[in-house]
């Protein structure tokens, strides 16, 4: 199996099609400004040795050189095999509003950029810590499964906006759902649901269903995101109205935050601009009981960026060697 550990890289190799494009442009080019100066076929016989295919020999050869040369940087390794691990600590599922009311600017630059902020930060604190992803509005699904892939975690974080949802609304009580049922089997006992949202549920009982969760042994948080004056909602470049031309204001309903997270036995933060509310959050769950988890993963591979830096360095090497005179005997003059 083929493995990147840096493919990012990768996305510099559209530079290997293009440099043989502007070879071929500059050719064109000097060929215009020959003709501007006389007959080209006399401005040939001017240099009868110089040799048109030594020209794209070293281009080619540079060409290829640059390839391999990223490549290598991108890290390839092979070789993996497949192992069993073992890891002890928590699962924490993370249901994320992105309702439109997370749009509102009480938090810079909104209350929705904030939040995947302070969950990306609580994702580089996890030790063993299994982590997942629900976002939420008028329904919810789930975003990434419980997991200790951090990498995969943040990249799901960064795609996600109000759109990711197409109902509009905030369901709170079915992201607790549907959080509740995306644990693992292995876990028992350290088993946390974490909701971030202003509260304003329109949909259904968020208080019954952590109720429900804590009865399975599920602790449920609450962080409370925006104001309780509340702010208009930015959409597409105005505020956001209602059918009657009024603007509308979404308001941070604490209250009902506050009673999800007691029924939970968990506990309710308001969320800050400095202090988002995760780190006390994150310092309770640490002092939960941790469970040991039995996961397959890859591992051992081996590091084959080497061979490709050899390579870059043996065709530049080449690509030196060659002059730019027509060969008579010899290959390299």
């Amino acid at each position: 199996m083929l493995y990147f550990a840096s493919p990012r890289f990768l996305m510099l190799l559209w530079l290997v099609p293009l440099i043989p494009v502007l070879y071929a442009l500059m050719l064109s080019l000097r060929r215009r400004r020959v003709r501007s100066f006389g007959d080209p076929s006399m401005v040939e016989a001017l240099m009868p040795h110089r040799s048109r295919a030594k020209g794209w020999v070293r281009i080619i050869l540079f060409d290829l050189a640059l390839m391999f040369f990223i490549i290598g940087l991108a890290r390839p390794g092979i070789g993996a095999k497949l192992s069993k691990r073992e890891t002890s600590g928590a699962e924490i599922m993370v249901c994320l509003d992105v309702s439109n009311s997370m749009l509102a600017e009480d938090y810079s630059p909104n209350r929705l950029e904030r939040a995947k902020l302070a969950v990306s930060r609580m994702v580089d604190k996890l030790g063993n810590d299994r982590i997942g992803l629900i976002v939420f509005a008028g329904t919810s699904f789930v975003q990434l499964p419980i997991t200790t892939d951090y990498v995969s975690a943040k990249m799901f974080l960064g795609s996600i906006d109000t759109e990711s949802v197409p109902v509009q609304g905030t369901a709170i009580g079915d992201a607790i759902y549907t959080a509740a049922r995306g644990f693992s089997a292995q876990s028992e006992k350290s088993r946390a649901i974490v909701v971030i949202t202003d509260g304003e549920n329109h949909e259904d009982d968020p208080v019954e269903a952590a109720r429900q969760a804590a009865d399975a042994g599920i602790k449920v948080y609450t962080i409370g995101v925006g104001s309780a004056q509340g702010q208009p909602i930015p959409l597409k470049g105005e505020l956001l109205k209602d059918k009657d031309g009024n603007i509308v204001v979404t308001r941070l309903d604490e209250t009902t935050l506050r009673q999800v997270a007691k029924a939970g036995n968990g506990a309710y933060v308001h969320a800050g601009n400095e202090e988002f509310g995760l780190n006390p959050i994150i310092d309770e769950l640490r002092r939960m009981e941790d469970e040991r988890f039995e996961s397959v993963v890859f591992e051992e591979y081996d590091e084959q960026y080497m061979y490709f830096f050899g390579i870059a360095l043996a065709l530049l090497a080449i690509e030196a060697l060659i002059g730019t005179r027509r060969a008579k005997r010899r290959l390299f003059e």
